[in-house]
């Protein structure tokens, strides 16, 4: 197959992400309920902004990082590209988990943001797609039938699309599984670990520049899965305790 590339569909699609995310999350509130005000809701999505904005872009420098022309002082003022979207997790992850200590909010928060972002991101990865080369999110080359040539003449994984599919399935599951009883919290921490586990993987089929042996954004899922694993295991129920019934945030 080959594409001819959109690169300007890119912040489309890129937008369109945005607004179809929030108004899924929208709709789930409404319909599920909320743990948190009317103050305590915003002060959470404007630390999740926020957050994923300042932990896209410092992810995205840092993947940079190791390539011959990369300049620490150009590239962190002044060139537009060098996001992530791992970094722009775990950033509006931390911004959260901050916010929420000095608010004094003890309820877990995350629960209704996972469809949405599964959803989110997988419009954004059609921007991604179209966007061919030049959106540095292709695969490397292979022989496989539905490889896709991005303009270069070169047969690639299709990786974006990958990415859409897993999302959407991952989608389905969560939505399915939030229906159940479980306690609070565990959707978005399934959602992470879940996403992480699938990035730790697709990018050995990305060309990305390595430190020893894989990406930074290899390193990075590394650690939160880390550190989901050891805060799920320090958080597990007791044996014979109920679990919370509903699928509120």
């Amino acid at each position: 197959m080959r594409l001819v590339p959109h690169p300007a569909l890119h912040l489309l699609f890129e937008s369109l992400a945005y607004l179809v995310g929030f108004a899924i999350y929208r709709h789930l509130r409404k319909s599920r309920g909320d743990l948190l005000d009317e103050q305590q809701r915003w002060q959470i999505i404007a630390a999740a902004a926020v957050g994923a904005l300042l932990g896209s872009r410092a992810l995205g420098l840092l993947e940079q990082s190791p390539l011959p022309q990369f300049h620490w002082s150009w590239q962190l003022l002044l060139a537009p590209g060098g996001k992530t979207i791992v970094g722009g997790l775990l950033g509006g992850w931390l911004a959260v988990e901050l916010v929420k200590a000095l608010s004094g909010i003890r309820s877990r928060t995350g629960d209704l943001f996972a469809v949405p972002l599964c959803i989110g991101i997988a419009v954004g990865r059609i921007g991604c797609f179209l966007a061919g080369l030049a959106d540095d999110t292709y695969g490397t080359p292979t022989n496989l039938p539905w490889g896709v040539d991005f303009g270069d003449g070169i047969s690639r994984h299709p990786t974006q699309l990958y990415e859409i599919i897993f999302l959407l399935a991952l989608a389905a599951l969560l939505s399915r599984w939030s229906a159940r009883p479980h306690r609070n919290g565990v959707i978005f921490r399934a959602f992470m670990a879940a996403y992480l586990a699938f990035r730790f993987a697709i990018d050995f089929i990305k060309p990305q520049p390595q430190v020893h042996g894989l990406n930074w954004i290899q390193w990075a899922c590394l650690a939160a899965l880390a550190v989901i694993a050891i805060a799920a295991w320090r958080n597990r129920a007791p044996r014979g305790n109920t679990v919370t019934v509903g699928s509120r945030a």
